[in-house]
């Protein structure tokens, strides 16, 4: 099992290019199931969640092939040839993205059976919105030893669904069958995400016609269970990927570039950054990150986009700890996310817990020492600590942060990080 050996970085200095999103690249694979032809798609990232999917697809009879190289990253999915409806465990139970094949292959094959994904170590994330909505479409779904087993034998209809609480893969998942579906659907408390965002932008220019995208009302016409036509398209950036370094840049008090990014979707997380005394040149693809000489500490209240993004919280807990004051980070969205402090108190970190709130008082001087990653984003905040703790950090289990960054430890060598892979 590799883990992470970090020395504590006097300054970081130069430019990280950020890859595509981990988290739009999932639903549009997924929606490669809608094609009828092959689906070449530029920037997804080098990551493993990436890699279950295509392997979920092949598993299902679909062709599909990538380029990786470094000026190049191209993935060309063929999906008129699947010849299997059923996505199982022994895949979905790595990966709890894989829920996102339902929608899609219920729309276009009228039956399906996708395992329910189990556990979630952040907390529950329960597909009862995704199952109910669908019913609303006119499928018949049962659960049958751990299995989801959903038909539509007339297909699925058009109709209003209203979500009871902003969900991004339902809002995905549901936005990808009403594509097939007969007649209009309406869907209520969508997610507006950048990444749902990408997927309604590619639906509607291959036919499908959305209308309300990036607003909490999507309307959507679907085509009555005629394949789309999807032209090659390019992954946006990963908004989360850019913010954890720029975290990475102001806990280091370092000037940093980075490229290849969108501003317009990081827009409380440059925020609160501003908020902490950090400052920034924006251009149309590139941020600069201009350090504060001394942190302030912040009020953070994660919450769906576009308020503070709960994929941030952590980076921004250990970016806390050296503001000098108190800060108060408060959870809104799932249960479990402070599983991160108990590795930082080990640390030195002084944060204490009330339910779903962190106080941290700081400044903190942090120790190097063994700590383990309990999920994404937990991993790239140690990671984080370990650029500013005294000695030496090792970063164990980081086979969560290889679900979601992409050549995060050569990244960061780039612009000086004494940071190397190492094998237990």
């Amino acid at each position: 099992m590799d883990y992470l050996k970090i020395k504590k970085a006097d300054s970081l200095h130069g430019e990280i290019k950020i890859s595509g999103a981990k988290n739009a690249s999932l639903p549009l694979i997924a929606m490669s199931i809608l094609a009828k032809n092959r689906v070449s798609i530029k920037n997804l990232p080098h990551v493993v969640d990436i890699n279950t999917l295509l392997k979920l697809l092949s598993n299902l009879g679909a062709k599909c092939s990538s380029t990786w190289t470094k000026n190049e990253n191209i993935t060309t999915i063929d999906t008129s040839c699947l010849s299997e409806t059923k996505a199982t465990y022994d895949i979905v139970r790595t990966m709890r993205a894989s829920i996102l094949v339902l929608g899609p292959i219920l729309a276009r094959f009228r039956h399906c059976e996708v395992s329910l994904p189990g556990g979630c170590a952040i907390g529950q994330r329960p597909v009862d919105l995704h199952l109910k909505a669908l019913e609303q479409m006119g499928a018949v779904i049962n659960i049958e030893a751990g299995y989801i087993h959903a038909t539509a034998p007339n297909g699925l209809k058009g109709c209003n669904i209203i979500f009871d609480k902003i969900t991004v893969t339902g809002t995905a998942n549901i936005v990808m069958a009403a594509a097939l579906a007969d007649g209009v659907t309406t869907i209520t408390n969508a997610a507006r995400e950048p990444e749902v965002v990408q997927l309604c932008e590619i639906l509607n220019a291959s036919g499908v016609k959305i209308e309300g995208i990036a607003t909490a009302v999507l309307t959507i016409h679907g085509t009555s269970g005629k394949l789309l036509n999807i032209d090659d398209f390019t992954i946006i950036p990963d908004r989360i990927e850019a913010g954890t370094y720029l975290c990475a840049a102001a806990i280091t008090k370092s000037k940093l570039t980075l490229t290849d990014v969108n501003a317009k979707h990081l827009g409380a997380v440059l925020s609160k950054l501003e908020e902490m005394g950090n400052k920034f040149t924006i251009t149309d693809n590139t941020i600069t990150i201009h350090p504060a000489k001394s942190l302030k500490p912040a009020k953070i209240t994660t919450q769906e986009y576009p308020a503070f993004p709960t994929d941030m919280q952590a980076q921004f807990l250990v970016l806390a700890t050296q503001a000098k004051g108190t800060s108060i980070i408060e959870e809104k969205l799932f249960e479990n996310r402070f599983m991160h402090v108990s590795e930082l108190q080990r640390m030195g970190a002084d944060v204490s817990l009330n339910g779903n709130v962190a106080t941290i008082n700081g400044k903190s001087k942090l120790s190097g020492t063994d700590v383990m990653a309990t999920d994404l984003r937990a991993s790239s905040a140690l990671v984080l600590a370990g650029l500013v703790a005294e000695g030496i950090t090792n970063v164990h289990r980081i086979y969560h942060l290889d679900r979601g960054y992409d050549s995060l430890e050569e990244k960061l060598q780039n612009v000086g990080a004494e940071i190397k892979r190492l094998k237990e």
